[in-house]
């Protein structure tokens, strides 16, 4: 078991295999031999519809309405969102909207204000 390589998330020592994966009882995180050194989550650069590149605390513009999922309502073009955070999965931005609340965005209906 010392052979075994730290949790590339939090740097434990107690890591443990269950079958393929590599699992950190501490955090929780799973991956497989060799991935730690590949998976650099923080270099994944998400870009706009326009091709700027976006950051944490950003503030966007949506270029399209959007039907709001679980509501008649509409998210209207034009409608300015102030400190988005960035994030990895289906939607990439996650922010808070005026009127509407807490929202998950795509990046390509967004433009950076």
């Amino acid at each position: 078991m010392a052979d075994l390589p730290n949790c590339p998330s939090c740097n434990s020592a107690y890591t443990y295999e269950d079958g393929s994966f590599l699992i950190c009882p501490e955090c929780g995180n799973e991956w497989t031999l060799g991935q730690e050194t590949e998976s650099n989550e923080d270099n994944k650069i998400f870009k706009d519809a326009n091709g700027n590149v976006l950051n944490d605390g950003d503030s966007v513009i949506v270029i399209k309405d959007l039907k709001v999922k679980g509501s008649s309502s509409v998210l209207k073009m034009g409608t300015k969102v102030k400190n988005i955070r960035l994030v990895d999965g289906d939607h990439d931005i996650d922010c808070k909207i005026d009127g509407f609340g807490a929202m998950k965005l795509k990046t390509e209906f967004v433009k950076k204000a």
